[in-house]
């Protein structure tokens, strides 16, 4: 009796923003690698987040959300994004199924029947599908019988016609309703194959990356408007104290006008150390150790729209 084949590769979650990708990553590996807020296009790089089993090691490429540039930034992002889908071993193509198809998501899914990997309609946010309110709309009968719940069934057809699907499932990130089925799905679709990572990586990113975007989801979640989407961070250090369990952070966080930074930082300073102080948190549980923060906040005007300021600020 042979042994059971070691699969690994590379799976894309691709979607328009805010339908829960990263939130799906990090279920999936079980670790905070990605940054999620209610905010719009809050994923701004490519990011690797590794899930080792003992049958098989899936390297999820999360994405940023396919939108209409406006700025060099959002081109970026696009990029980034699209450039995700070529030599894939999977694509799982998520998209909001509290909300229906839009002009977008109709859009992604014409792209993705190019992709030469099977693609996956993974519809996210059942559970907030069962929960609606009012009768709930008639389904075929297939998905009827697959999803049981009427409302989930109804949510799942609207998009089931959008492609040519490699197969449909009904899940939600928040809960972990339907991932089980959904990941031995892709693990059955994924070749034999190496590790590419080590057993303990959760994601290829360093820590200083990971660092920064924790800083910049604590501007997400406590700013408003444009600010969030004119901010970027850079850490300065990070520096182990010697003989001490603490480590020294500095950060500073980018913004595009004066009147910006003013925002960020707030009467008398209480908006930055609301924000140093949720980051604390989330890097301290990073690093395993205490961590004193310095957070900056400097004006670079126009920064989302000039090329040396998004290479500066690590938009490569």
């Amino acid at each position: 009796m042979s042994e059971q084949p070691f699969r690994s590769g590379f799976v894309a979650v691709i979607g328009r923003p805010n339908v829960g990708k990263s939130t799906l990553v990090n279920r999936f590996v079980g670790a905070k690698v990605a940054i999620v807020s209610d905010k719009p296009q809050t994923t701004r790089h490519r990011i690797h987040a590794v899930l080792t089993r003992d049958d098989a090691q899936i390297v999820f490429v999360d994405t940023p959300g396919l939108h209409k540039p406006r700025h060099r930034l959002g081109e970026y992002m696009t990029q980034q994004a699209r450039a995700a889908i070529p030599d894939v071993d999977v694509v799982l193509f998520v998209v909001d199924g509290a909300d229906g198809p839009t002009g977008r998501d109709r859009w992604i899914a014409e792209r993705l029947a190019e992709a030469g990997a099977p693609v996956l309609l993974v519809v996210n946010k059942v559970d907030l599908v069962a929960a609606a309110d009012g009768a709930p709309e008639d389904a075929p009968d297939h998905l009827a019988a697959r999803f049981g719940d009427a409302r989930v069934a109804a949510a799942v057809a609207k998009f089931e016609g959008l492609a040519a699907f490699a197969s449909v499932h009904a899940v939600s990130a928040a809960t972990g309703e339907g991932l089980e089925a959904l990941l031995e799905d892709v693990v059955a679709r994924l070749p034999e194959g190496p590790k590419y990572f080590p057993d303990d990586w959760a994601t290829d990113r360093p820590e200083e990356f990971l660092i920064a975007e924790f800083i910049r989801e604590q501007v997400l979640h406590n700013t408003e408007q444009e600010v969030p989407h004119s901010v970027a961070v850079v850490v300065d250090e990070l520096r182990p104290r010697p003989g001490r369990d603490l480590v020294d952070v500095r950060a500073t966080i980018y913004v595009e006008r004066e009147s910006q930074k003013g925002i960020i930082i707030g009467r008398g300073g209480s908006m930055l150390k609301r924000i140093g102080q949720a980051a604390r948190m989330e890097i301290e549980g990073l690093l395993g150790s205490q961590v004193h923060l310095e957070l900056w906040v400097k004006a670079k005007p126009g920064w989302r729209d000039r090329a040396g300021s998004l290479q500066e600020l690590g938009f490569r």
